[in-house]
């Protein structure tokens, strides 16, 4: 494996729920800003499910579509699941503050991030999903030091 990428086939929804949990459990006490991309139901929050299974959550965990963003918390861990897809201009995001939830500590998935261009701080790593059948190809990409580290500790089964 190459430390800066990582490609693997997913079989269905719990292998992506799987790759999720071990990007988890690579992250430690580092803080990640991840960016979610693929098409509509190429499985984004399939995937952010498995991060927060990672950290102890064991709920439902849906795409903030209408609300923009959800958070999580686990102890001092917070974690902020954002979906950009409804959002009409970036500029939104400044309205909402966007810059308090990009914390050194806190762990960052948003999805459509292509929405926040120009707004969003640079990503850590992408996370791309593609539908193939009868599952889906997850390529992980680390663009900053502290995403190739992530990636070092990747452990999938």
């Amino acid at each position: 494996m190459v430390a800066s990428q990582f490609d693997h086939y997913l079989q269905d929804d719990s292998a992506t729920v799987a790759a999720g949990q071990c990007l988890g459990r690579s992250i430690h006490n580092d803080g990640a800003v991840i960016f979610l991309e693929g098409n509509l139901g190429a499985g984004k929050t399939t995937f952010s499910r498995g991060v927060m299974r990672a950290f102890g959550h064991s709920g439902a965990v849906k795409s903030p579509t209408y609300t923009l963003v959800e958070p999580y918390e686990f102890g001092d861990r917070l974690v902020y699941h954002f979906d950009l897809y409804r959002l009409g201009d970036p500029e939104e995001l400044e309205y909402m503050g966007i810059r308090d939830y990009f914390s050194e500590s806190s762990i960052c998935l948003v999805e459509w991030p292509v929405r926040g261009l120009g707004v969003l701080p640079s990503a850590d790593i992408i996370v791309t999903l593609r539908v193939k059948p009868p599952g889906r190809e997850l390529n992980l990409q680390a663009l900053s030091e502290r995403g190739i580290s992530i990636l070092r500790r990747l452990n999938v089964e």
